[in-house]
């Protein structure tokens, strides 16, 4: 039954291939499920660092069927994948069909290591000349794009570099090809970062809110978080 499947998917992949006029479709499909064997290793790691990071994770069955995150990175590595052999329209089609599922953008051209954990996940955009280490821990909201969006820069690494064990909170911006962010390092929420960080830096946004209560001879109470 599975090799049936199987075989019945290839078919569809052959077929979209030859409508999108690509001649080595029959090759092209059958080194994809060649590879599925690393791609599915490579989606256990992702799995298992879901379980290990967060604590709302009761199960594998949990995560596969519920998690907007893991569902985004399956998507991006089998269309990841098709980007390396030069596959045209179907990763980006299959990065679309994520991005509106689950709100999170991948591009297919990304490069992400092993066991990445997105939590949440809603507005993460991951642009397609990022690259992103081992063990990479991104929250709602991150973006890592680019400073300059002229069609003369197509051909430049425009996105930043996000090296091994690093986590970062909720909608930080990291920006540029040249911006590199050191191993270990924790980017907090709600910061814009366009210049590089050293490895096991901690970097945090700090603003001041003001709780006053509405009787008038009360005096305001200050939090500098």
């Amino acid at each position: 039954m599975f090799q049936q499947k199987e075989e019945a998917l290839n078919l569809d992949l052959q077929l979209f291939l030859s409508q999108v006029g690509i001649l080595e479709k029959t090759t092209l499909a059958n080194s994809l499920f060649e590879d599925l064997v690393t791609i599915h290793e490579d989606l256990l790691g992702d799995l298992v660092a879901v379980l290990e990071f967060d604590p709302a994770a009761k199960s594998k069955d949990e995560v596969l069927l519920a998690y907007p995150g893991f569902f985004a990175v399956v998507v991006y590595r089998i269309a990841n994948n098709l980007w390396g052999k030069e596959v045209a329209v179907l990763p980006r089609v299959l990065s679309e069909y994520a991005h509106g599922k689950t709100g999170i953008d991948i591009h297919p051209g990304a490069k992400i290591g092993k066991r990445f954990f997105i939590d949440h996940g809603t507005g993460i955009v991951i642009g397609e000349t990022a690259i992103i280490g081992n063990d990479v821990k991104i929250y709602q909201g991150v973006t890592l794009g680019a400073l300059s969006v002229s069609k003369d820069k197509a051909e430049e690494k425009r996105h930043p570099t996000i090296e091994d064990n690093v986590i970062i909170y909720a909608n930080a911006t990291i920006l540029g090809g040249k911006t590199v962010i050191g191993k270990g390092s924790v980017i907090g929420g709600n910061v814009w970062i366009t210049e590089s960080i050293q490895s096991q830096t901690l970097v945090y946004h700090k603003s001041e809110i003001i709780v006053k209560s509405k009787n008038k001879f009360s005096e305001p109470i200050n939090f500098n978080i």
